[in-house]
């Protein structure tokens, strides 16, 4: 599957969109020090203070900067969702394509694997298992990437049972080829579009699931969440500072959903001839090609036919 991706994303204009939102914040993360003279955790003297010069969102319940814990907060939704998409999909190539290579028992163990993992209730074995274990980053992470690797294991085995059928991967195995060379050299080049379209949904699963854990309390207390400060900011909705403390999270927590989503639906329209709108605008033109040459063709038909009659009738004029 050769597509060139770098060329459909820069002629989507939702996929630019997207782009630009996750740069903006990106930037933020990163320049954060830069960006807000405080530390996410330092007591600025007043709590519930108002949107200021001094203080562009106010201040929380604990008279932190709102701002400069937004801006933190970006670090670990970031982090997250980078760390879960690689490991996530590094396992679902993995186990995805070496099952579909090998066959037999071994598949058949790991397609049970993945069909047990999928059936089992996220949310709750991720709270029981936080629960007995200390909450940590690291954790939530594994946590994450573990109920997050099925799906796309079975995406990638079914499209490897086709290209392992392909002339060149017959090819290859007839030159003395074994399965490593093969699944680095052929099959991960041939998915790759697929990979990155699975990188991407896993990153989105992996930011609302990260914060809606650490909303439910599931999360380490010294880590700066989005989910912990919506959960914080709900206790105070009766005041005004719900204003500047949960809307502003929630936005920017739905601009990182929204911007993903938005990646995620121009790869799988470049990956979907049907989806793709350069091949459909294309096919219309060949259409319109195709009639032209329909019409010219019965013209054309027509003229040899009365060309034909005229013909005859003269023959049957002359008396032949």
């Amino acid at each position: 599957m050769h597509i060139d991706l770098g060329h459909e994303i820069r002629h989507d204009r939702m996929a630019l969109l997207g782009i630009l939102v996750l740069a903006v914040i990106l930037l933020m993360a990163i320049f954060a020090p830069l960006l807000s003279p405080y530390s996410p955790a330092e007591y600025s003297g007043r709590i519930f203070s108002p949107p200021s010069n001094d203080h562009l969102l106010g201040t929380d319940s604990m008279g932190q900067d709102i701002w400069t814990r937004l801006l933190f907060g970006a670090r670990t939704s970031l982090l997250v969702a980078a760390s879960v998409a690689l490991l996530a999909s590094s396992l679902s190539v993995l186990i995805g394509a070496s099952s579909a290579l090998v066959g037999g028992l071994y598949e058949r163990f790991w397609m049970r694997i993945v069909d047990v993992m999928i059936s089992l209730p996220t949310i709750i074995v991720m709270i029981l298992i936080a629960a007995y274990f200390r909450p940590s980053l690291p954790l939530l992470i594994l946590l994450i990437a573990a109920f997050s690797w099925p799906g796309g294991a079975r995406i990638v085995r079914s499209q490897v049972l086709t290209l392992k059928e392909r002339m060149h991967i017959y090819a290859a195995r007839t030159f003395g080829a074994d399965q490593r060379h093969i699944l680095k050299n052929h099959i991960v080049p041939d998915i790759s579009p697929i990979i990155a379209s699975m990188m991407i949904q896993d990153a989105r699963r992996a930011v609302f699931m990260e914060a809606g854990l650490a909303f439910l309390g599931v999360s380490d207390p010294l880590i700066i969440s989005w989910g912990k400060m919506m959960n914080q900011a709900l206790a105070f909705t009766y005041l005004d500072v719900w204003k500047w403390w949960l809307l502003p999270t929630g936005i920017l927590l739905s601009l990182i959903l929204v911007s993903l989503s938005f990646l995620g639906v121009s790869l799988e329209a470049a990956m979907d001839p049907r989806l793709c709108r350069h091949e459909h605008e294309h096919g219309h033109d060949h259409e319109h090609e195709n009639w032209n040459d329909d019409v010219n063709g019965r013209e054309y038909g027509n003229e040899r036919e009365e060309h034909e009659n005229g013909e005859v009738g003269s023959l049957e004029a002359d008396g032949c």
